[in-house]
């Protein structure tokens, strides 16, 4: 996403779940925004 981020449309596509709310779960850590659930990313950027 650094180097070719998404529109706005894409991203929202990405973020909301099919209520229009924001999929869970969702943490910002740092300047990083992470959303739904993958074990690795959340080891990554949680248990550091």
């Amino acid at each position: 996403m650094r180097t070719a981020p998404p529109d706005d449309d894409a991203l929202a596509e990405a973020l909301l779940g099919p209520t229009g709310n924001l999929r869970a779960p969702a943490a910002r850590v740092g300047r990083a925004l992470i959303v739904g659930f993958d074990e690795a990313t959340y080891t990554r950027y949680l248990l550091r």
